[in-house]
């Protein structure tokens, strides 16, 4: 079982930035898949964007240029760095480990960007 707990979260005006970080438990996180993906009111989920084992990295067209993933194998921890946030950037925002063929994830945090 691998535990996950995101944090950093909040509210935000437009053009403002937030770090998002997931915390995922376990001995091989290094071989870990994770995903940020996100959720607003009334919408379907949304893959936001991944980290492979390898490093690799891919995103929604939606954030390209303004988000960036990241992942501290020695903290367990991945990363989401959001900049110019706009107001559809408003939803819950959860962390995702792929590890073998099983997934997990955590409660989510909720980003909201308003003036």
């Amino acid at each position: 079982q691998v535990q996950i707990v995101e944090s950093g979260g909040g509210l935000v005006q437009p053009g403002g930035s937030l770090r998002l970080a997931c915390v995922a438990s376990g001995s091989r996180f290094r071989l870990y898949v994770m995903d940020w993906y996100r959720r607003a009111p009334g919408n379907e989920r949304e893959l936001v964007a991944t980290v492979t084992a390898g490093g690799s990295t891919n995103y929604a067209d939606s954030v390209k240029d303004r988000f960036t993933i990241s992942r501290d194998n020695t903290k367990n921890t991945v990363y989401l760095q959001m900049n110019n946030l706009k107001p559809e950037d408003t939803a819950v925002y959860s962390c995702y480990a792929t590890v073998g063929t099983k997934i997990y994830w955590g409660q989510g945090t909720q980003v909201t960007v308003s003036s």
